[in-house]
């Protein structure tokens, strides 16, 4: 295995781009570690950033880990929407000084241009990540280096203090010019990147933190797919969960993501979406709610719609499939998300909740 000097938090996005240049270019062996979750990553375009930043670059998967800190709530809070900006700027500096021995490194890089973001990127704010993650001693920002406390790296002369950076604020001006200085012709967009700082993708999330009594990684990237269903009841205590494909692409992407253990509906004799029912434990999906999901099922097909009648629908199951008869226009208790506004509500009483604990 290949060892380098540094571990750089690679996002893809500009700042994490020019840290990792900026210390390249001083002489320094960089690898980028590219965290990956349901809420956040692009690992296809890995290879695409090698080839054009010169970057090394391994995928980090920490999709479990950070369900299991919004699970429990995140320490820190949240943002505006579903974002423990934070807890996850500490989960991935703890997993990345892990890795510093793997690789022979001795040191971590972090992008944070200091003010850039009001949550996470206060000065106050930068000492709490560094503090938490035990990197007290390990961890450099090289944008903003100039404005920040001096690090052992700079002290011990492994790192010259004088051509690393104090970049400040919003604007994006000084890595505008690095990125000419370093030579970096590529400028990726300016966006967030990750899902949890978008409200529709909140109200996608929010259900499953709220059912699951230990909700799993793999039921985000479902809800990242489709249309999301909710059947509950008038107490709302029982709670059934359908994902269901918009288009054809919805359709091939659930049969890929669905496990033995949950539920596969699909229409036999018209064109219509595929849908997966996740069992939510203690929650049985009974004939009657196995019914009315197909029923919803087939309520979204024009053609079995207009035909009028029964219509068969495949329900399969740890590999065994069954033919059940419904009528599109059946009743049934399928529901989209609940609004921005509900789901925030619920949100904050949960929050206050867990503040009384």
């Amino acid at each position: 295995m290949n060892t380098f000097d540094a571990l750089s938090l690679f996002s893809g996005g500009l700042d994490s781009i020019l840290s990792s240049k900026l210390m390249q270019s001083l002489g320094h062996k960089v690898l980028g570690l590219h965290f990956i979750s349901p809420f956040f990553g692009k690992p296809d375009q890995v290879p695409e950033w090698e080839r054009e930043y010169g970057i090394p670059i391994t995928i980090i998967d920490v999709g479990q880990e950070f369900v299991d800190l919004m699970a429990a709530f995140p320490p820190h809070g949240f943002g505006k929407v579903l974002n423990p900006c934070v807890d996850c700027k500490i989960l991935m500096l703890r997993r990345a000084k892990e890795l510093l021995p793997v690789y022979g490194a001795s040191y971590l890089i972090s992008g944070e241009v200091l003010g850039q973001r009001p949550m996470s990127q206060r000065a106050d704010t930068l000492n709490i990540i560094r503090n938490d993650a035990d990197v007290r001693d390990l961890l450099l920002r090289p944008l903003s280096a100039g404005l920040l406390p001096i690090t052992p790296m700079e002290e011990s002369g492994l790192v010259d203090r004088a051509k690393l950076r104090s970049l400040v604020g919003r604007g994006r001006k000084g890595q505008y010019a690095l990125a000419k200085e370093l030579g970096v012709t590529k400028i990726p967009t300016q966006a967030g990147g990750c899902r949890l700082g978008e409200r529709e993708s909140a109200r996608r999330y929010w259900p499953i933190l709220r059912a699951f009594p230990k909700p799993l990684s793999p039921y985000f990237d479902l809800a990242n797919v489709g249309r999301q269903l909710w059947r509950r009841e008038a107490d709302a205590v029982t709670d059934h969960w359908m994902v269901m494909g918009r288009d054809h692409k919805d359709n091939q992407k659930l049969l890929k993501l669905v496990s033995p253990e949950q539920y596969v509906f699909v229409l036999k004799n018209f064109p219509g979406p595929n849908a997966v029912g996740v069992p939510i434990p203690g929650q049985d999906w009974t004939e009657e709610i196995l019914a009315e999901a197909a029923a919803c099922l087939a309520s979204f097909s024009p053609k079995a719609r207009k035909h009028g009648d029964l219509v068969d629908v495949s329900i399969a199951r740890h590999g065994l499939e069954r033919i059940i008869s419904v009528r599109p226009d059946m009743a049934h208790g399928f529901e989209d998300n609940l609004t921005w506004p509900q789901t925030r509500a619920q949100q904050k009483i949960w929050e206050r909740k867990l503040a009384e604990v």
